[in-house]
C-alpha cells in the first residue's frame, strides 16, 4: 500500500491511473478532442495528452460554455481525462465531471500536492475519501 492522502468527493467513483500535472488552469475547449493534446499556446501541457490520465489541476479557465463544450467534444472522442484533483473547483466543471461520469475530488492534504510527480500512478477513492499514490 502507498502513501494516502485525504480528500473531498465532488463526482463518485474509484479509479487508477497515471497522474499528469499542470500548474496553469485548464480551458478544455483547447485541447484537440481527437487526441485529448492541450493546443493552447504557451500553457504548460502544451502539446500533452490528458486522454485517460489523472489531471491534477488548479481550476478551470475561460466562459462556462466553453468548458462544458470542450468536455464534452473530449467525452464524445473517448479522450476525457479518467479522473480529476482540483483545487479550485468551479459549478461548470463540478457538474460536467458529475454527468460524465468522471471521478473528481478537492481538497486534497496539501502534503500531497508535494510528494505526487508527472507520471506517478494514484488511486483516486472518491467515495472512501482518498487518493493514494501507488508504490
Amino acid at each position: 500500500m502507498g502513501k494516502r492522502f485525504r480528500c473531498h468527493k465532488i463526482s463518485e467513483g474509484r479509479i487508477e491511473g497515471e497522474v499528469v500535472i499542470s500548474k496553469d488552469r485548464v480551458m478544455f475547449y483547447l485541447m484537440e478532442p481527437s487526441t485529448g493534446e492541450v493546443i493552447e499556446k504557451g500553457h504548460d501541457l502544451e502539446g500533452r495528452s490528458i486522454a485517460g490520465r489523472i489531471l491534477v489541476f488548479p481550476g478551470g479557465k475561460g466562459s462556462s460554455v466553453v468548458q462544458a463544450d470542450g468536455l464534452f467534444q473530449l467525452n464524445l472522442k473517448g479522450n476525457m481525462p479518467r479522473g480529476m484533483v482540483i483545487e479550485y473547483p468551479e459549478t461548470v466543471l463540478v457538474s460536467s465531471a458529475i454527468i460524465m461520469e468522471v471521478p473528481m475530488v478537492d481538497k486534497v492534504d496539501r502534503q500531497f500536492y508535494n510528494e505526487v510527480k508527472d507520471g506517478d500512478r494514484i488511486v483516486i477513492d472518491a467515495d472512501g475519501g482518498f487518493i493514494e499514490i501507488v508504490d
